[in-house]
């Protein structure tokens, strides 16, 4: 009886062989093309404590806290540090807030966009009895570009140049932000460029200065036309401080945004998770602790998925088109993340386990038929080649099968077959006993 169970194991186990050894080098092939599971820490780079890039960012770490992401702030000096480490391979930084203007895809090719998150205004101060309200004004002035090798400096530049003004033609000088209100103030300069938030305290005491005014860009729309990076806002007369009524009218300003940019090897999944964190955060205005929003920022304004510089990542436009995934939407984000890998990984095994598991029993078959099949040939040849005048040898063989038969472990559903041989044995065996005359 064990040695029948065992036959019939080995029986089930030689059909299903192939059946797994497909199955198993699907999997293996599969698993070649999948994505592994997405890290549970990212870094973002930011810029100093309290600037806009830090609280976005501080915002996007709850975001991701609650989905059982840890994102580290990065605290650095601002863009120009931030592109650094986005293009530094070995830089432990996955994403980072770059000012538009300074950088683009043709020489940052390994990141793309998640969007732009909000507006950095470029405030351009100016002192003295003469408006200015044209760039090229400034030309045989004393202009503040910021910090040497900053983002400020670079934008600075790069908007003077096209308007006639170089170190040739006028006296560009790099200063740290601190001194800048008593610079201008003093008249040790004519004009300076500043890129914050209209809530920095900096841009603040130089709204309220008395010898310092906010130069009405006339020419916007131009620059704006020019350098796709930029935008023209409108100061409204008095929204910096009803009572004072500053500004006292009307003021055209231009604007670069932030893009929010990440690595192009970043899992799908984080990027995609991100992506939902810059929606919730940017899909309304970011208030201050007074309960205040920024001056320029409106509900639904933000993130823009439209970016003139660099390309925006297929991810995160998945996330824009269709909202988050399916299964993100019901399920934790782990759960779902693991559930998408599984689903990938079964899908073309099940592909292949169905046509082969329909194929497994017609084998199972073939080798139970086949042991029955042997036995009617080893029948057919004893009866074929039997000397009928001498009987003893057929007799000995017939014994032989008939002992074999008995032995033979046949699965219930071949029972019929099993019989029909036992009978054919036993029609075979008359046959041979039977006097020679009788053959004639």
């Amino acid at each position: 009886m064990r040695a029948k169970f065992r036959s019939q194991v080995r029986e089930l186990a030689f059909a299903a062989a192939p059946a797994m050894i497909l199955v198993l080098a699907a999997f293996w092939l599969t698993a070649q093309f999948i994505t592994p599971a997405p890290p549970k820490t990212i870094a973002i780079a930011a810029s100093r404590q309290g600037s806009p890039y830090y609280e976005a960012a501080q915002r996007y770490r709850r975001v991701l806290a609650d989905n059982g992401v840890a994102l580290e702030v990065v605290q650095t000096s601002g863009t120009i540090e931030n592109i650094s480490l986005l293009s530094n391979a070995s830089a432990p930084v996955a994403a980072g807030f770059v000012q538009g203007g300074i950088a683009s895809g043709k020489n940052l090719p390994q990141v793309a966009s998640i969007g732009r998150v909000f507006y950095e205004p470029v405030w351009i101060f100016s002192q003295g009895p003469e408006p200015i309200e044209r760039l090229p004004q400034l030309i045989g002035k004393r202009v503040l570009i910021g910090p040497k090798g900053g983002a400020t400096a670079a934008l600075a530049e790069r908007l003077l140049a096209a308007s006639g003004v170089t170190a040739s033609t006028a006296t560009l000088i790099n200063m740290e932000l601190p001194d800048y209100v008593a610079t201008l103030e003093q008249g040790a300069a004519d004009a300076g460029f500043l890129v914050l938030a209209a809530e920095a305290p900096t841009v603040r005491r130089l709204l309220a200065s008395d010898r310092v005014r906010l130069v009405h860009v006339a020419q916007a729309d131009a620059y704006a036309q020019r350098f796709p990076f930029l935008s023209k806002l409108v100061l409204q007369q008095g929204v910096v401080d009803f009572a004072r009524n500053i500004p006292a009218v009307d003021t055209a300003m231009l604007t670069t945004t932030t893009a929010l940019l990440v690595r192009r090897d970043v899992h799908p999944a984080l990027i995609n998770l991100l992506t939902q964190a810059v929606i919730s955060v940017h899909g309304q205005p970011m208030l201050n602790a007074n309960g205040e929003a920024s001056v320029f920022q409106r509900a639904g304004a933000f993130p823009i998925t439209e970016d003139q510089e660099f390309p925006l990542s297929p991810d995160a436009l998945r996330v824009y088109k269709s909202g988050p995934p399916l299964l993100q939407r019901y399920f934790p984000f782990w759960l779902a993340t693991l559930a998408d890998r599984l689903f990938v990984l079964l899908l073309p095994v099940i592909g292949i386990l169905l046509p082969v598991l329909r194929f497994a029993p017609t084998l199972y078959t073939w080798r139970v038929r086949r042991r029955i099949v042997y036995w009617y040939r080893e029948l057919k040849r004893v009866e074929a080649t039997a000397d009928r005048s001498k009987p003893e040898r057929a007799m000995h063989e017939i014994d032989r099968i008939e002992d074999a038969v008995n032995l033979l472990p046949v699965p219930l559903g071949f029972a019929n077959q099993l019989y029909d041989l036992r009978q054919h044995i036993d029609v075979v065996r008359r046959r041979l006993a039977e006097p020679r005359a009788n053959f004639a």
